[in-house]
C-alpha cells in the first residue's frame, strides 16, 4: 500500500525526468539554391521537410533557439541553426526516419546512463543537489532508496542522470514530507 501512495507522490516528480529525447541535426546542406540562404523562419504549427521535400513532421513549439518537432513518433528539440528555407518551408538534413531512430538512440542512451547511475550503494541527489540518501536496490521498474528515516520505494521514471549520480525533482525535506503525508492516509 506505502508502493501505491508513493507512486502517486512520485508522479509530481516526474517532471525532472526527461519527457522527450533531444537530437541534434547537422547543418542542412540543400544545395546550392538561393532559397536555401534565406533567412529562416520556424514557428509552431509549421511542416519540416527533408531536403529531398518528405515530411518529417510539425514544429511543436520554437523556445530559446531551438524547435521542438513532433514525428508522431517521438518529439525532438532541434537548435534553428539546423534549419533552412526549402520550396515548401523549412528543412532539415535529417529524414523522418533518421530523426526517430536518433530519437530513439538518445533515449536508449539516456535510459541506460541513468541504470549505470542506480546501482546499490550508489548517492542519490535531491533538485537542490543534495545527496537524499542511497540505492538500495533498483530494477526496471522501481528504486528502494535508503534515506536517515527509512527505505523509500519510488517509480524508476522519478529519477534524471545527474552530474554528480542519480537525481530526483525533489528536495530532501520534500521528499520527507511526502513520504510522511502517504503514510499518514
Amino acid at each position: 500500500m506505502k508502493t501505491m501512495k508513493l507512486l502517486a507522490i512520485s508522479m509530481t516528480m516526474v517532471g525532472a525526468a526527461p519527457l522527450w529525447a533531444q537530437a541534434a541535426a547537422p547543418a542542412a546542406t540543400p544545395g546550392a539554391d538561393a532559397a536555401a540562404a534565406a533567412p529562416v523562419s520556424v514557428a509552431a504549427g509549421a511542416t519540416v521537410y527533408d531536403t529531398q521535400g518528405g515530411e518529417v513532421g510539425s514544429v511543436d513549439s520554437v523556445t530559446g533557439g531551438v524547435a521542438v518537432i513532433s514525428t508522431g513518433t517521438n518529439k525532438v528539440g532541434l537548435p534553428l541553426t539546423s534549419f533552412a528555407m526549402g520550396e515548401k518551408g523549412p528543412i532539415i538534413a535529417m529524414t523522418k526516419a533518421e530523426v526517430d531512430a536518433a530519437a530513439n538512440k538518445a533515449a536508449a542512451d539516456a535510459a541506460a546512463a541513468l541504470k549505470a547511475q542506480l546501482t546499490p550503494g550508489a548517492s542519490v541527489y535531491g533538485s537542490g543537489g543534495t545527496k537524499i540518501g542511497t540505492v538500495k536496490e533498483a530494477d526496471d521498474q522501481f528504486v528502494t532508496i535508503t534515506m536517515p528515516k527509512g527505505p523509500v520505494k519510488l517509480p524508476i521514471a522519478t529519477f534524471s542522470k545527474g552530474a554528480s549520480g542519480a537525481m530526483i525533482g525533489m528536495t530532501a525535506d520534500d521528499l520527507n514530507k511526502a513520504v510522511a503525508a502517504a503514510s499518514a492516509k
